[in-house]
């Protein structure tokens, strides 16, 4: 099958059809996957936001470029969405989310980071 990336948010259909295929076939392809959950409201986003949960570990090193950047919106939905709804990638950054539940820079604050934190940071203790 040939696999094609989202074009723009609105591509939907690219991202059913990658999801289709499978992790396997992702895998080449999750740092730019990663760009397309900046905004959750995107459609894309929405079909790809399980998908990167379930593909979970092997996220790792682009997420860490992501908790690199200042854009604190992009934290907050890759943190909320892809790290929160997979339990072994939350055991991972566990360091990074206490450290943003207990001293949020004023953006990890203002973008609701902390309190997202420490939501997961709960789940954590309890699994």
């Amino acid at each position: 099958m040939n696999m094609r990336l989202p074009a723009d948010k609105y591509d939907v259909l690219a991202v059913e059809r990658l999801v289709q295929a499978g992790p396997e076939s992702a895998l080449p392809h999750l740092a730019e996957l990663l760009t397309w959950m900046q905004d959750l409201n995107w459609p894309v986003a929405q079909v790809l936001q399980p998908f990167l949960a379930e593909i979970g570990l092997p996220l790792e090193p682009y997420i860490r470029d992501v908790l690199a950047t200042d854009d604190e919106g992009w934290k907050f939905w890759t943190i909320s969405a892809v790290v929160g709804e997979s339990l072994p990638l939350a055991r991972v950054f566990e360091p990074e989310l206490r450290r943003m539940a207990s001293s949020p820079s004023p953006g990890e604050r203002q973008e609701g980071l902390q309190e997202r934190a420490l939501e997961i940071l709960r789940v954590t203790q309890r699994s």
